[in-house]
């Protein structure tokens, strides 16, 4: 365990820090520095994706990112703007028939996202916010630690780094770790419930970064963090797990 931890020590002491910013902005809890601190991820994230994509040329699309965060800043439900994007797209593609249908691709994935992390905390609060941070943590981290250690049953062709015992190790800590702290939030069967579903979300979203990532043959979505990589590679279990937290709370509460 010891040489494990040194092995990885860039990784974890830029995830020490990174944990210690966004426990300043959640212990500070005010909308307007929480959007922010969601807006400047967001924008590497998205700038990343284009990389992913192989649309690096398409700088515009960078503006109306720009403008869809500002506007979630009033908008009462930031959720929603994800579908007046997909109208508003589906009608210029429809005025416009020859418009590159890959336009869109950035606004579907993170876009979307970002707006339903937004809409966690507008609806439910800060405590919602540490509660998926908990358990999206928890899930990495466990299956990082219970892969290495007992893994041997690859999980997926698309990471065939991670293992099924890791993934399996991780939910059930994530799912014990977040139950525990949802109780301030919710009665204990929908704790268990919902931290069970979104630690599984989580793992895709990060299986979803990994396709992305061999489809353009690279290790990273960036470099800006070390022993991480780029900002994708650190969210990208946030980015499946957010909207399923809003969809579960909504629905279950």
């Amino acid at each position: 365990m010891f040489n494990l931890v040194k092995e990885n020590s860039q990784r974890f002491i830029t995830g020490t820090i990174l944990l210690a910013v966004v426990l300043a902005v959640g212990l500070i809890d005010n909308y307007f520095l929480t959007w922010l601190f969601f807006g400047v991820i967001f924008m590497f994230a998205f700038y990343e994706t284009l990389k992913l994509l192989k649309m690096d040329s398409h700088n515009n699309l960078f503006f109306w990112a720009l403008m869809i965060w500002i506007v979630a800043y009033f908008y009462p439900n930031p959720d929603d703007l994800f579908f007046v994007i997909a109208i508003i797209f589906a009608s210029f593609l429809a005025y416009h028939k020859d418009y590159d249908l890959r336009n869109f691709l950035p606004f579907l994935y993170p876009t979307s996202s970002f707006l339903f992390l937004l809409a966690l905390y507008h609806d439910f609060g800060m405590d919602s916010l540490i509660w998926l941070l908990i358990v999206v943590a928890s899930t990495d981290i466990g299956a990082f630690f219970i892969g290495k250690l007992i893994g041997k049953t690859q999980f997926s062709k698309t990471s065939p780094n991670k293992t099924l015992e890791g993934a399996v190790g991780g939910v059930a800590l994530a799912t014990f770790l977040g139950s525990f702290y949802a109780l301030i939030l919710v009665d204990l069967p929908y704790a268990i419930i919902i931290s069970l579903l979104v630690s599984i979300a989580s793992i895709f979203g990060d299986l979803f970064e990994s396709y992305l990532k061999r489809r353009v043959n690279v290790k990273d979505s960036g470099n800006i963090l070390p022993g991480h990589g780029g900002i994708l590679d650190r969210v990208d279990g946030y980015l499946f797990a957010a909207p399923a937290m809003v969809i579960l709370l909504r629905g279950l509460l």
